[in-house]
């Protein structure tokens, strides 16, 4: 009985193990977004249909890093950096709404077709439209559904725009909303944010650990 249950626990492991690698597959080929979908889809592909078989997000991310890092080496590191120093000129850019970077670009899984997505602060939603229509901004009007803790979510108006061969997402939040970050899809703990001033530092550390690792070569 003991040894029977071992089997089908590790049966169950393998099957996540193998999910959460299909589903980082299609979000990095893809360009699926969502690991929700990722993770349906790839179920599909591979014919597991049990709960238990399903990897959390955080192992279908950690599966993406893993991937991008034999797969996409240098070209992902390339398309994060300029995703990053773009992002660094949208804070600079967007600085009287207390902007902060989130998502792939900051968490460093980002790829070519990734978003820079930035979180605004005012309590005047409308704010925003006038300021990216006086700058000649044209940019789609969404909404964004964000988790503000266990037992709260709400809409809140977002905006989709390109610049520099880049898509940019900003979601307005009120300026209450800057004590704490919403929550994250990928582990439910708030999510993480950088200010320019952060971002800024982040670049700088990088450059440094990338002049290490050429001097060390």
């Amino acid at each position: 009985m003991h040894r029977a249950r071992q089997h089908a626990e590790t049966r169950t492991r393998e099957r996540r193990h193998r999910l959460a690698h299909e589903a980082a597959r299609l979000m990095a080929e893809g360009g699926i977004r969502d690991f929700h979908q990722a993770k349906l889809k790839a179920a599909d592909r591979l014919g597991f249909h049990d709960d238990a078989s399903l990897p959390r997000n955080r192992e279908i991310e950690d599966a993406l890093r893993e991937y991008q890092r034999l797969f996409l080496g240098d070209s992902q590191a390339q398309h994060l950096r300029a995703r990053r120093e773009a992002a660094l000129r949208a804070l600079d850019f967007f600085d009287r709404f207390e902007p902060r970077l989130v998502g792939q670009v900051l968490d460093g899984t980002a790829d070519a077709r990734s978003p820079v997505s930035l979180h605004l602060y005012s309590d005047d939603a409308d704010a925003v439209t006038r300021f990216l229509e006086e700058a000649g901004i044209p940019a789609e009007s969404r909404s964004r559904r964000l988790r503000l803790d266990r037992a709260r979510e709400a809409e809140f108006p977002a905006w989709m725009f390109s610049a520099e061969d880049t898509s940019f997402e900003l979601t307005v939040l009120p300026m209450v909303a800057l004590r704490q970050a919403p929550l994250s899809s990928v582990d439910e703990k708030p999510m993480k944010r950088a200010s320019a001033a952060q971002l800024r530092q982040l670049l700088v550390d990088e450059e440094i650990a990338g002049y290490d690792v050429a001097g060390g070569a």
